[in-house]
């Protein structure tokens, strides 16, 4: 969770740094202490953890895609969405596998790495949809033409569309702690 946050802080801004304080630093200080926070609150966290991967992938993608000039289908806009989702699992797998793995070694890697992607799967799906369907009315509906990566624009765009992310991916992030396919952090 120690990059997890300053990663939230980059598109949640000054509510990051205040549900750090609120129900992150809690657990910072001390993993043992009786834990007060609500479900809510448990499950917020658990997205965070998952949207710091997807942003860190989606933030990696940008310029990859910028610099590449490579296309999909002729658009630079699927070409982002591949190049993204791919780097935001890749990342999102990671994060899950070090929150995952120290609980449970006697288990192996290789088993805390299928939890890993049964967990993150779903949420991070539902991240890149908020977040793609954002990015598709910015791209299609409005700017007459889009902005470029380069911009202060495009990256404030981002910003919401990792808000939208984080809030579409939040109702899946409650099913899977529920279900007990991921842990409440």
């Amino acid at each position: 969770m120690n990059i997890v946050w300053p990663i939230n802080g980059w598109f949640l801004g000054p509510f990051a740094l205040w549900t750090y304080f609120k129900w992150g630093k809690l657990k910072a200080k001390d993993n043992e202490k009786e834990d007060q926070r609500g479900e809510s609150s448990k499950v917020f966290v658990s997205t965070s953890h998952c949207s710091a991967g997807c942003t860190l992938g989606d933030a990696i993608g940008v310029p990859i895609v910028a610099l590449t000039g490579v296309t999909v289908a002729g658009s630079v806009l699927f070409a982002h969405y591949a190049v993204e989702f791919i780097l935001a699992y890749l990342f999102g797998i990671i994060f899950q596998f070090f929150a995952i793995y120290p609980m449970n070694k006697e288990e192996g890697r290789w088993n805390a790495i299928r939890e890993s992607i049964k967990a993150d799967t779903l949420s991070l799906i539902a991240f890149e949809v908020g977040m793609f369907g954002w990015m598709a009315i910015v791209h299609g509906v409005l700017f007459a033409q889009p902005p470029k990566p380069d911009t202060a624009t495009y990256w404030f765009m981002m910003q919401i569309a990792m808000i939208l992310g984080f809030l579409t991916s939040y109702p899946a992030n409650w099913w899977l702690v529920r279900k007990g396919i991921k842990e409440a952090m």
